[in-house]
């Protein structure tokens, strides 16, 4: 109790503590610790009645993976979906953007402020650190831009992890305190530049927190630093 009321504090500091030090309890919680889990999240959103009985129930048998299908990159990649209500479809989407990159139309600062219009405006549990840690620096940037490095995506598969779906069929409830999700992707990603068009391809997968609030459209939370199974 009293470490959750030193990071509740004001301070810049402290704020990024608090949600650094949130999602990676979330990551610990699906591996290890379904309590913890919980813990990340119940963080007070003061969700209605009404709103609480139109949330999508992450834990049940039917939704608890989506279909396979394929989410590939394209020009419009890197722009959110303004109307993705659904945590499976719209984390496919967000890891499809977190994947895919052109070193030849973008500079480094325009792809890390492409991917921050994924993240919650909910500033206290949006993890910007963990989504800017996935832009290459701006010296490797630079790097990469000379030889015209760029990356598509695809994502085939999402799924809420084990742990997760667990948690919430202890207490269906906590959810709508929240509306975050954890799920994992899994894709490919592939690279090209300028002497290699056709570049190569390799698996991808990454554990996303992601809010999905009754009547509005899904937003990124952040990154988690393992996958979660």
């Amino acid at each position: 109790m009293k470490l959750s009321l030193a990071l509740a504090s004001s301070s810049p500091v402290a704020r990024k503590i608090r949600r650094r030090v949130l999602l990676g309890a979330l990551f610990l919680a699906v591996l290890l610790v379904v309590a913890g889990a919980l813990a990340y999240l119940t963080r007070p959103q003061h969700a209605s009645p009404e709103t609480a009985a139109s949330a999508p129930t992450a834990g049940s048998p039917s939704t608890n993976r989506e279909k396979p299908s394929s989410v590939a990159t394209g020009p419009d990649a890197l722009s959110p979906p303004s109307s993705a209500r659904e945590p499976l479809a719209y984390a496919k989407a967000a890891a499809v953007a977190l994947w895919s990159y052109d070193t030849r139309s973008h500079s480094q600062p325009e792809q890390v402020a492409l991917l921050h219009r994924w993240l919650s405006k909910q500033t206290d549990i949006a993890d910007v650190d963990s989504v800017d840690s996935q832009v290459p620096s701006p010296t490797l940037w630079g790097r990469m831009a000379d030889s015209g490095q760029y990356a598509t995506a695809t994502a085939s598969d999402a799924r809420f992890p084990d742990a997760f779906t667990d948690a919430l069929r202890e207490n269906p409830g906590r959810l709508t305190e929240t509306y975050v999700y954890a799920v994992t992707v899994t894709g490919k990603q592939a690279i090209a530049w300028n002497d290699s068009p056709k570049g190569g391809a390799e698996s991808r997968t990454v554990t996303l927190a992601v809010q999905c609030l009754p009547d509005h459209a899904c937003a990124l939370v952040g990154v988690l630093p393992a996958v979660a199974r």
